[in-house]
Parts: structure tokens; sequence; C-alpha cells
């Protein structure tokens, strides 16, 4: 009690200071600070799994099978599921999913602990080896960031939202420095609807935490590579890249969801996380690329550097041959997703936005290493260039969000001049897997159950209004057992044609409308002898104080009534909510948002 109170002290001159500064600037200025806290959490982040990798691995000896691959990654699972388990106490996978969840379903509310948790736990997961991305745990730590920042100051439910999006896209410039995909990333992915004077919020946010990047870690590409020049004789071998990126991206999705229910549904958690550390320990094990995030692997094949596993695998044989080399990453490709599953369901923290880099990578190299095994010397294609070109293809697909992925890798990379091949491949890449699935690996979960803010302007609008904004209460309220004269006395006195009935103790029992007493009500005789109840009608049906504005919607359409009534959970009556007044809160939000 007294550490709260010392807190409130803490906070009360930086709210009358905040209760100072209007809205708009206040959402400029804490974009800046969500931005720098974003960046510091992505040095956090990114230190912590290098420190942990370097720390358990520094001893190994490159020259023989190392065993500890088997056992490794399991240690780190089994830290960071006792760590959520009996610490935390909150699921805190699948970062994006919950963002996402978080604006559709939560009002953008997201749990302080957020801020810190799944970048403890997917230190953890990552360093030891687990087949993850840091990604999606800094996004939501950004996401909780900017959303905890926004309730402290008071900020609407809007610019909650805003600010919640600048953190997660501080997180992604943070984590890549990279400006640009961070702000694309909130707009492909979370805030779909967001208007264009939003938009600098969001680059304030990328830019600083890009800045507190660059102060960490320096200026360069986070993959540095070599590229050859763009020749438009290779377009046909993009767009077989795009079409076997969409063919991988429906097998990364389905087969993650699929195996992961699979592997969740084993209900006891000890052994849920021994099948899965075994199978990740004898992937690793087996196929070394897999282990952690992978990214030094993708590093080799930007600078078309030999692969070296000898003395790591017993299959450093496929190393020795072109064409069972071709084979080797294809198997890697295919075997990813299930280490990842086995990471993410066996108790292990991280996201699926690494391993769709790692996989594209392969993907891209098993093209054009096949492309140039089959055309020998009459024609050569760089592996380097498609191997940045795939990240393109398997984001653009797996998480359904092609702008984001072109510009992603041009900036990671510098590979600006693969600008060409990038948006061929991922464009290609991202309309096929659509027709085939339409939601992406972080909303198909959601969207099944009827929780996803989609990209549909009107679903996104009817999001932002509240329904306890729209209760009309000026109803008078009328006993189920008055008589008709005293409710003809209670009408004379109303504005409004609909009287709630209620009972002793407040619960709605139905309502009666001025057309329904209008032929008796002229009929002094009739006063004593009729009541309430006689032409009480029941409500079609019910509206709920905190109910979302879609459900709303969906019972107006459903009962084709023009009112109904609010009751709490316990069916107090509380007042009306109207489809006028919806209409009218819809077209000034709409408004609001084509002209902020």
């Amino acid at each position: 009690m007294k550490q709260r109170t010392i807190i409130v002290d803490i906070l009360a001159p930086i709210r009358r200071l905040v209760h100072k500064i209007s809205e708009k600037d206040l959402l400029m200025i804490l974009s800046l600070v969500v931005g720098i806290c974003c960046g510091l959490a992505a040095v956090l982040l990114k230190s912590s799994v290098d420190f942990i990798h370097r720390s358990i691995t520094s001893w190994f000896d490159s020259s023989t099978y190392n065993f500890f691959y088997i056992i490794y990654p399991g240690i780190g699972m089994l830290l960071a599921m006792l760590f959520v388990k009996y610490i935390v106490k909150d699921n805190i996978s699948h970062g994006v999913t919950k963002v996402l969840q978080a604006v559709s379903k939560n009002e953008s509310k997201i749990k302080p602990h957020n801020m810190w948790t799944s970048i403890l736990a997917s230190s953890v997961t990552i360093g030891f080896g687990g087949s993850v991305g840091a990604e999606a745990p800094i996004v939501y730590a950004g996401a909780a960031i900017g959303s905890n920042i926004a309730r402290l100051t008071g900020l609407s439910y809007r610019n909650m939202t805003i600010l919640l999006g600048c953190g997660a896209a501080g997180a992604v410039a943070g984590i890549f420095k990279a400006p640009l995909a961070g702000v694309l990333f909130t707009l492909e992915i979370l805030l779909f609807n967001i208007s264009m004077t939003s938009i600098l919020p969001l680059l304030l946010s990328t830019v600083s935490a890009t800045v507190v990047s660059y102060i960490f870690f320096g200026s360069e590409a986070v993959f540095k590579c070599t590229l050859v020049d763009f020749r438009m004789a290779n377009i046909p071998f993009y767009i077989v890249l795009g079409l076997f990126s969409a063919l991988c991206s429906v097998y990364f999705t389905r087969t993650t969801l699929w195996l992961e229910d699979r592997i969740k549904s084993i209900s006891q958690p000890v052994k849920r996380w021994s099948i899965s550390a075994l199978c990740l320990g004898l992937l690793i094990f087996l196929f070394p690329p897999l282990y952690g995030e992978g990214y030094s692997y993708i590093t080799e094949l930007l600078n078309d550097n030999p692969i070296n596993l000898e003395g790591r695998t017993l299959l450093s044989f496929f190393m020795d041959n072109p064409w069972l080399q071709a084979v080797f990453f294809l198997m890697i490709l295919l075997l990813k997703v299930f280490s990842m599953s086995f990471t993410n369901a066996g108790g292990g923290v991280g996201g699926t936005f690494g391993p769709t880099l790692f996989v594209g990578a392969m993907a891209g190299f098993v093209v054009a290493r096949v492309v140039n095994l089959m055309t020998g010397d009459l024609l050569t294609v760089p592996e380097s260039n498609f191997v940045l070109v795939g990240m393109a293809g398997l984001m653009a697909g797996v998480m359904q969000a092609p702008m984001t992925a072109i510009f992603l890798i041009a900036e990671i990379s510098g590979g600006y001049e693969l600008l060409i091949p990038l948006i061929l491949t991922a464009t290609i890449s991202y309309g096929v897997t659509r027709s085939v699935e339409p939601y992406s690996i972080y909303t198909k979960r959601i969207a099944k159950r009827g929780e996803l803010l989609t990209h549909d302007s009107d679903q996104a609008v009817l999001t932002l209004l509240r329904t306890n904004e729209l209760i009309e209460s000026d109803f008078k309220s009328v006993s189920i057992d008055m008589t008709l004269g005293e409710l003809v006395d209670i009408v004379s006195r109303s504005k409004r044609n609909l009287f709630p009935v209620v009972d002793s103790r407040d619960h709605f029992q139905g309502y009666v409308s001025l057309e329904d007493i209008r032929k008796d009500m002229f009929k002094k005789e009739l006063y004593d002898g009729m009541h309430v109840y006689n032409y009480m009608k029941s409500a079609p049906a019910y509206v709920y104080l905190d109910e979302k504005m879609d459900s709303v919607m969906k019972k107006f359409e459903k009962t084709g009534a023009w009112n109904l009534p609010v009751v709490d959970k316990d069916r107090i009556y509380i007042g009306f909510v109207s489809k006028s007044k919806i209409f009218s809160a819809y077209r000034n939000q709409l408004q609001q948002v084509s002209h902020d």
C-alpha cells in the first residue's frame, strides 16, 4: 500500500503536466517516448539472446558432434515454461496474435507485465537454441509499452490504439533497424484503417527506435550480403520463386497450426515438454541450421559462402554434392516448421516472424540451386539474390503483408537494387497464397473465433465505437404492476415514447410503447382496472453493457428493431441503445478517420 502511494505521488505532477497539453500534441510526444523505449527493449532482447548463446556455446568443439544440441534447447524451453507458469501465470506466446486480439477485443489494453515478460522468456528460449524468432515477442512488448503509456497518460481509446501501433512499429524498427518496415508492419498487420495524419506518430516512433538501435549496434545492415546486379533475363525464375514461395507459405501456415494444436492436446505439461524437447533436440542435432534463429546460416548463403558441417552432423556428407546440398536445404525448409512448433508448443516463447525469414531464405536457395544445376553453363542465376528475395516471398505469403516484406528485406540488406524481383516475387506469393488461404498465420485462429479486426472499413470503424458511450438513459421506467392511470401520468411527463418495465429489483421485464396504450389512454374507466403487464411486450433481444458494437449491430439486423434495451450481466436495466444513434456515431467516426 505504501509503495502504491509513492507511485501515485510520483505520477501526480506528470499527470498535471499532461492535462495541460492537447491530446494531439501529447500523442506526438509520447510516440517519441514509446519509440525510444521500444528501441531499448529491442537492444535488451538481442543482447540477452546473444549473451546466453555465447555463454553456453563458447566452449563447443566444432570438430566433434555437439551432443549438447540435444539437451540445450529443451533446457531453455523448460526454464521459459516454469517462468510463465509460476511467475507470469499468463499466456504470453504468439505475440502478434495477442496484439491483434487486444486491438479487436480488449480495447487496445495489454497487461503491464507484457512489457518485459515476453522479452525475458524469449531470451532464454532462443538463447538456449529454441528454433523460433525474437520478433513476435518484441512486438508484443513494444505494443504493451505503447498501450500502458497511453493508459497512464489518459489517452482516448482511439489514440491508445495508435500508440499501441507505435509500440509495435518501434519494436520492428528497433530489432531490424528498419523504420519504414516498422510503419508498414503496423499498417498491414495491426491497424488497417489508420488515417494518413496518424502515420506521423508511427514514423516518429520507428525513427527514434532505429536511432537507439544504431547507437548500440551501429548502422550496418542486419544482413550483410553480396548481391549481383538484377538481370531482366532472370524474371521467369523469380516468378517460379514466387509460386514456390506461395506453396511453402500454405505449407508453413497450415502445418504450424495443425502441429501446435496436436502437441498442445497433450494435457500433461511435463509430458508435452519432454516429447517436444526430445524431438527438437534430435532435429537440431541432425540439422544444425535449425539451432536458434539460424540467421548466421542466412548470412552465409547471402554471401555465397560454403556451408561447412563437417563433424557437426551425421548428415555432413550432403554438403559434398551440389544436388544433395539442395536436398539438404529442402529438408531444412520442411523441418523448420516442426522445430518451431516443438519449441512454441513445448513451453518455449518465440514467434514465427524469424522462422518465416529463415524458410524463405532456404526456399530461395533451393530454387536457385536447382535452376543452376538444370541449366548448367547455359544460364546461371545468382543464388545470393534468390536467398534474399525468397525471404520476401515467404513473408508476403505467411504474413500476408507484401509491402512489409518488400521494404523490410530491402532495408535489412541494403538490397534496393533488387526492388523489381522483390516486388514481383512478393506479389505473386501473396496473391496465390491468399487465393488458397484467406487468413495469415497471425489471424487464422482468431478469425475463426470472430475476434478479428479485419481490413473491412465498416468493421474497423464499428470497433472504435463503444456501446457504453451510446446508451440513452432518459427513458422513464415503470413498474410491472403499475396501473394504466399511473402509466398515463408518467407518459404525460416524458419526452420519449418507450417505457422500460422493471421489477422491484430493477430487473428488466419488457417495455411499453406509446403506440400500445394510445387507444386506451383516454379511457379513464380503464385506469384502475388495466395494468402495465396488460400492455407490456418482451424485448426481441438484449444488449449487454460491455458488448462489442459489431455484435450489437447483428442483433439489430436480426430483430429488425430500432431500439434495444441495455442490461448488465444480472439483467438490471441500464438504458436503451438506438440504431439511429449508432448510425450517427458511425458517420462521425468515419469522418474523423477520413479527416484526422
